[in-house]
């Protein structure tokens, strides 16, 4: 990985991004999908566009690790996790290849630790679907390395939003940050039943996130659980989380919402949204 050398002017500095990272390993399910994540992988094939460049590097959140200290990926060839169930025995061999980084792992422990936060390297850990499916629709050819970084058990987001703080500088330095999860992640409460609550939430989510104004931005994620259907819409929100990180790298930018759909999966309402300028 190397460094951006534009000393992190508004133009050459990277948004972050939280992104609703679909179900499974749905990029290899088009025969049994349909037309299903036609929208959501035009959305996120539509993100190296808007961003204008090729990152040096990816800095993947995911909703699906999750560890007592904050935790970089440090392997130079990250196998895959099949971190999934019930799908066809197709999706268990699929690969997504892009290389590790572990000069930009060194750099990331090194922006938290001096952040005060608890972090370690893990040298082995593999990609996740929360990484691999995503990337598959914004990077097919696998030719930026990516490197994920956990949540912290507890799942906090005031911590989250000091990781993301920590993280800022790498905007700087040509690495995207990504927090990849759902706008809404109930499992027991899928479909056309829950689009009422999964839109109230929503609704919520767009107002709290699209602002100018960064303090109240904060303010509004750290109460995020008082929200309309908060609880109904994320039990567990270690798919919500991702979203304090990327707040935090950008709290000084507006956020656009850049995915937007009604009817996902037969009937929830999700989007993602983009922090920083382009």
């Amino acid at each position: 990985m190397t460094h951006d050398n534009t000393n992190g002017t508004a133009a050459s500095r990277l948004p972050t991004y939280f992104i609703s990272h679909g179900g499974g390993p749905w990029p290899w399910m088009k025969k049994e999908m349909g037309p299903t994540y036609d929208q959501l992988a035009a959305s996120l094939a539509d993100m190296p566009r808007q961003i204008g460049r090729t990152p040096s590097a990816i800095l993947m959140v995911s909703a699906h690790w999750e560890a007592p200290a904050f935790t970089v990926q440090g392997n130079p060839k990250p196998p895959m996790i099949y971190d999934y169930g019930g799908f066809p025995a197709h999706t268990y061999e699929v690969h997504y290849d892009s290389p590790g980084s572990p000069e930009l792992a060194q750099r990331v422990q090194a922006l938290i630790a001096a952040a005060g936060l608890p972090v370690q390297i893990d040298p082995e850990r593999g990609y996740d679907h929360g990484m691999f499916s995503p990337m598959a629709a914004m990077y097919p050819n696998a030719d930026v390395p990516v490197v994920q970084l956990s949540l912290r058990r507890g799942l906090d987001p005031a911590e989250h939003l000091a990781l993301g703080r920590a993280l800022a500088p790498l905007r700087d330095e040509n690495v995207l940050i990504v927090g990849s999860g759902l706008s809404y992640h109930n499992l027991r409460n899928f479909g056309p039943q829950a689009h009422g609550v999964s839109k109230a939430f929503d609704d919520w989510l767009g107002e709290a996130v699209v602002r100018d104004v960064a303090s109240e931005r904060s303010e509004q994620l750290l109460n995020w659980a008082a929200a309309p259907s908060a609880r109904m819409a994320h039990p567990r929100e270690e798919h919500l989380i991702p979203l304090m990180v990327a707040v935090g790298a950008a709290e000084a930018d507006a956020g656009e919402r850049v995915y937007h759909e009604d009817s996902f999966m037969g009937g929830l309402v999700v989007s993602s949204y983009r922090f920083g300028a382009v």
